[in-house]
């Protein structure tokens, strides 16, 4: 299918107004980094996630979902076919003793609403950048808590289209990864325990998380948050600050000298330069530690 049948197709599924041709993403990364998506949808429903699934399906088009492209570095090459950014769909609120958050809404912002519900549990959430869709996906985690500490249940599409209620026992949440993201499902919403704490306290663990994350990270800077996991055994930054690697840079992107487990895009990077750097990373630090540096961060896209 032509690119101009393909737009004509979309704007059946989805409102002209939600569709953008050959846009660049470097808008919709944290590393402000990346290549142009031939074509950008940004549903507003269930429904219109579920029409282009089966769309993309039946007519072999590729389809990739992003998050809130916080944890994300998308190639120079940009990406072919459809790309479904979900941020439109963004409510949260509560329903039947639980907190529903939508895909799109920002894993913070859900924290900010169970303080506002004097609900305890979430706090741990606070300082992390990422979309509900991606925290649950990767089960994300900060400051000893993460999401399979707190979710229920969440709502997901399957690459077939099928909507699937999961709980949190079947959603196989473990350091970094999860069910959904072995098999590629797509989550609509995530449903959280609404366990009752004393307001006074639930803000003074999230301004204190606040306070330690604005003071170790490097939040001056667009950076796509911690690179690596954490090897067993050892901590990433410590060996990446070890290896004396903390102020290298290559073009625009520069391992951060205030958290050696970030790299920032101090100016004008490209996604070369942050994936040039990655590999000097972990190759200096094998040299020197015989230890194996496994990317946290999703890497996707094609090459330039």
């Amino acid at each position: 299918m032509d690119k101009q049948k393909l737009y004509e197709e979309l704007q059946r599924l989805i409102p002209k107004e939600h569709i953008k041709q050959d846009e660049p993403l470097n808008q919709y990364t944290f590393t402000k980094t990346g290549g142009k998506a031939d074509f950008l949808v940004l549903p507003s429903t269930y429904e219109e996630v579920q029409n282009c699934i089966l769309f993309s399906r039946e007519n072999a088009i590729p389809l990739t979902i992003l998050g809130n492209g916080s944890n994300l570095i998308i190639r120079d090459g940009g990406i072919r076919g459809i790309v479904l950014i979900l941020s439109h769909m963004d409510r949260i609120f509560m329903k039947d003793g639980l907190i529903v958050a939508q895909s799109g809404a920002t894993i913070i912002n859900v924290s900010r609403y169970a303080l506002e519900q004097s609900v305890t549990g979430l706090e741990f959430a606070c300082g992390i950048p990422g979309s509900v869709g991606g925290a649950v996906y990767m089960n994300a985690g900060a400051y000893d808590g993460d999401i399979s500490q707190v979710i229920d249940s969440a709502l997901v599409l399957t690459e077939e289209g099928e909507l699937l209620t999961l709980t949190n026992e079947e959603m196989e949440l473990t350091y970094r990864s999860s069910l959904i993201a072995k098999r590629g499902y797509i989550v609509l919403e995530a449903r959280f325990a609404a366990k009752k704490g004393e307001p006074e306290a639930i803000k003074a663990r999230m301004d204190e998380l606040t306070f330690l994350r604005e003071s170790k990270q490097p939040l001056e800077y667009p950076s796509c948050g911690s690179v690596f996991k954490r090897p067993p055994g050892y901590f990433a930054g410590k060996l990446i600050q070890d290896s004396k690697l903390q102020g290298v840079s290559i073009g625009g992107a520069q391992v951060s000298t205030k958290h050696a487990g970030f790299i920032v895009n101090t100016g004008n990077a490209t996604a070369t330069d942050y994936l040039n750097l990655i590999k000097h990373v972990q190759k200096t630090v094998k040299e020197n530690f015989g230890v194996d540096l496994e990317t946290e961060v999703k890497i996707i896209g094609e090459e330039q």
